[in-house]
């Protein structure tokens, strides 16, 4: 029996997706492998740990000093679900931590911001990407070769069981919509842009998540007179039912957004939902232009591309078709599970090491900001900043989590270089 103990931030989103299919598929399988996840703050939502819990996996959130120690000293493989949360950086850097087998799962990519600080891959046993994007990061590709060798591609997946498998229809009518994220370090900050080139009477879009910048998106489609395009479904936990109500996916991400595997994008593509997404680094790796879905660069090819779906049903069901035979075939739980089984049975091989997590991080919150932003100098010691805002990472500054200084602040208030640089980025908002 191979003891794997996951330290995650939280069981949200993706990764709650991933670990609760992880876990559930274990089961399935019956390998010799037990799961224990430890989550270092409490849950918002529950959809997930309670999947996971009900499968006989252990949950043990925010725990003691004493009892993540004793944890670590009774595993395995430690596996690190990586990205650059405030709570899983003080976890590993406010003590000294026993030796471990470590295993790194990073579910951003890495290749803007928040970037992967070099010290962790070289402190890892394995790392693995969920998306081969990620060895396009500048990280990656200054690191020597022999360490390339440590590092690998497992795709994050909840499996599709919730999911109805795709149903060819007559010739019905278009309908696009949108899932997940609606704020702009994710969504395109053009996105009513792009929509509003669409010349289809009555066009409009449902757009399924959270409603985070609703009152911007209705006041540029306002601007650009569409006032009723966007028609706001808010956060559900009933995908399925919402995705059936939709048959192509206005998926346009900004073009320097942090994600991987694109969970929302697979699902959909898994009902046989035609996705329409731009030219960036994580889709192009899921989608196959005129195969798979269609990319497209310009508002003016979007709308062409919507024109062309709507005017040919047929060849828009086709492309469903092989969407979902697509990702059906290549991200299912069994094949994430047995492609970390694979690390897990090679990870037990080495001697556990004890990994100072501070030399890779810092000492300090304001530091452990730092060592996971694409341009350091962008802050600057004495607690100002010299921000450049004409680019697409800009968005992601302001986010109030994913991990920004933000973030940080919230976690350490008292800290007077994060407190200084979160008030010197809200007079630039």
């Amino acid at each position: 029996m191979i003891k794997v103990l996951h330290l995650t931030a939280h069981l949200g989103g993706g990764v709650g997706k991933a670990l609760s299919g992880l876990v559930v598929q274990a089961v399935l399988s019956g390998a010799d492998i037990e799961h224990t996840i430890v989550t270092l703050e409490k849950q918002e939502k529950t959809q997930f740990i309670e999947l996971i819990q009900n499968s006989g996996c252990k949950v043990i959130v925010c725990p003691t000093r004493e009892q993540l120690n004793n944890l670590i000293e009774s595993s395995d493989v430690v596996q690190l679900e990586w990205w650059n949360h405030p709570a899983t950086i003080k976890a590993l850097c406010s003590q000294p931590l026993p030796p471990m087998r470590l295993l790194v799962w990073s579910h951003v990519s890495g290749l803007y911001n928040p970037i992967i600080p070099s010290g962790l891959i070289l402190a890892a046993q394995r790392f693995l990407f969920t998306s081969a994007c990620s060895f396009e990061a500048r990280e990656v590709k200054n690191l020597p070769g022999d360490v390339r060798d440590k590092i690998g591609v497992v795709s994050s997946s909840g499996g599709f069981d919730a999911l109805p498998s795709p149903e060819t229809k007559g010739n019905d009518m278009l309908v696009v919509g949108y899932i997940g994220s609606l704020n702009f370090a994710k969504m395109h900050p053009r996105y009513v842009e792009f929509m509003s080139k669409v010349n289809i009477p009555g066009f409009k879009v449902n757009l399924i998540g959270d409603v985070t910048n609703k009152d911007i998106l209705e006041q540029q489609c306002i601007k650009l007179g569409t006032p009723k395009m966007l028609a706001f479904r808010g956060y559900t936990n009933d995908i399925a039912s919402e995705l059936a109500s939709i048959n192509v996916l206005a998926y346009l991400l900004n073009p320097e957004h942090y994600g991987t595997t694109e969970n929302a994008l697979i699902e959909a593509m898994s009902m046989g939902i035609v996705p329409i997404v731009l030219d960036n680094p994580a889709e192009r790796l899921i989608v196959e232009d005129h195969k798979t879905g269609l990319i497209v660069s310009t508002p003016a090819e979007f709308a062409e591309a919507v024109n062309w779906l709507s005017e040919n049903p047929k060849g828009r069901q086709k492309i469903g078709m092989q969407a979902a035979e697509f990702v059906r075939g290549r991200f299912t739980a069994r094949n994430m599970e047995n492609a970390l089984n694979t690390h897990y049975k090679e990870g037990i091989t080495f001697k556990k090491q004890r990994i100072s997590f501070v030399d890779i991080f810092g000492r300090n919150p304001a530091d452990w900001f730092l060592s996971c932003q694409s341009n350091a100098a962008f802050f600057y010691d004495d607690g100002n900043s010299n921000i450049e805002l004409s680019n697409y990472s800009r968005y992601g500054l302001f986010e109030q989590s994913k991990g920004t200084v933000f973030h940080f602040h919230k976690y350490f208030p008292d800290n007077q270089r994060l407190q200084q640089w979160s008030k010197t980025l809200m007079s630039l908002k």
